[in-house]
This record gives C-alpha cells, structure tokens and sequence, in this order.
C-alpha cells in the first residue's frame, strides 16, 4: 500500500490512465481486423473507407500516447501496402 499522499494520488491516476489506454488499445484491434477481413474478402471501396478509419484511431492514439508515434506509422505503412496489392 502506498505510503504517502502523493503516492496514493498516482495509484489511482495511473490506474484510470490504465484503463483508458486499455479501452483505446482495444478499439485499434477491433478496427484493424475488420480492415483486414474487409481487404481479404470485401469490395475495395469499404476496405478504402475501413483503411481511412484504422489510419485516423492509430493517429488518435499516437497523439494521445497509447502507442509510440512510430508504431502508429509503421502500421499504418503497412495497411496501407496490403490496400495497395489489393488495387
């Protein structure tokens, strides 16, 4: 158990910040595999739009620090490569 004032007060934040991170982190899985399902079986114009949807959640969530800037963009790079073999 924490000791002090502060530490109990970044317990808790850490914990909320936990939790957000948690559920951001959950939303960038559940996007990217229905980007991938629609690129693997679905018309190119849904995968164009879930691609525009998958990019703008992982920028959203570089801002905010959930993932590492560069991991944003490395996957991002990397959806948008499978978009581009499906043309």
């Amino acid at each position: 158990m924490p000791k002090t004032k502060s530490a109990e007060h970044r317990v808790r934040s850490s914990e909320r910040r936990r939790l957000r991170n948690r559920g951001v982190a959950s939303r960038l899985h559940k996007v990217e595999k229905k980007y991938l399902a629609l690129v693997a079986t679905g018309p190119l114009a849904d995968a164009t739009g879930a691609f525009r949807e998958v990019s703008s959640a992982f920028d959203k969530a570089a801002k905010t620090g959930v993932v590492p800037k560069a991991t944003a963009n490395r996957k991002k790079s990397r959806l948008a490569a499978r978009l581009k073999n499906v043309k």
